[in-house]
């Protein structure tokens, strides 16, 4: 991994939760302690087990975090962008990451270690205040994904992965920000990559969705939500 200079203050991320504390003038001390550097596509960055280094706040890029299951198989749990928190599950509870994560092209990521983040936690009471908001919003989250497994059938659960990665990136030239294979949305959707290949064929042929290479664009977006309405989730 190659360092690199990223600097807060210039920062356009302004959903990043540093970014959106720089206003407070205890934060000063803190920015300069972070590390910054390049995690170049398909590489770990976050090994699951490993004992935890702080957190980090992706910069510029994508990336994928992922939970091992049965019989080793990695279930992705989350996809982040720029701006976007990554190792937080286990921060402060656990002395280990409870995730992995993989950049899904060249990833510019700021770290920032354990105690700085303590030490942040401890003296800037409006982040931690935020911090705890959002912990809540991500148990939210993960209540939902629970019950997509249990209440939807594989077509909805690639629907709502095709959605919920729509919203997430956006889509421009007719196609979706990101760039996922088919076995990475089967490990999202939580079923087999021959189950998503069957599906993602079907919405072709239905004309509710393109391909281009790996790439997907959605064409009739009121129609795929519609598939799901009863389940609230989209």
């Amino acid at each position: 991994m190659k360092e690199e200079l990223a600097i807060c203050y210039t920062c356009t991320n302004e959903n990043c939760f540093i970014k959106k504390h720089l206003h407070l003038e205890q934060m000063k001390q803190y920015v300069s302690k972070k590390h910054s550097f390049i995690c170049k596509k398909s590489h770990q960055f976050i090994i699951e087990g490993a004992p935890i280094q702080g957190l980090y706040f992706i910069c510029k890029g994508k990336a994928k975090t992922v939970k091992t299951g049965i019989n080793g198989r990695e279930q992705i749990v989350r996809l982040t962008k720029n701006g976007d928190t990554i190792g937080f599950r286990g921060f402060g509870t656990s002395k280990r990451y409870l995730i992995g994560a993989y950049a899904l092209e060249d990833t510019l990521l700021c770290n920032f270690s354990n105690d700085t983040m303590m030490e942040i936690l401890k003296n800037v009471p409006e982040f931690t205040y935020d911090l705890m908001l959002f912990y809540a919003d991500e148990l939210n989250k993960s209540e939902n994904n629970i019950r997509k497994i249990a209440h939807m059938n594989v077509r909805e659960r690639v629907i709502d992965v095709l959605l919920y990665i729509h919203r997430k990136f956006g889509q421009s030239n007719g196609l979706i920000e990101i760039e996922l294979s088919r076995k990475e949305i089967a490990d999202f959707a939580g079923t087999t990559e021959e189950q998503v290949i069957r599906v993602l064929s079907s919405l072709k042929k239905e004309a509710l969705i393109k391909t281009v290479g790996k790439r997907i664009g959605l064409l009739v977006l009121p129609k795929l939500q519609s598939e799901i309405m009863e389940h609230k989730y989209f």
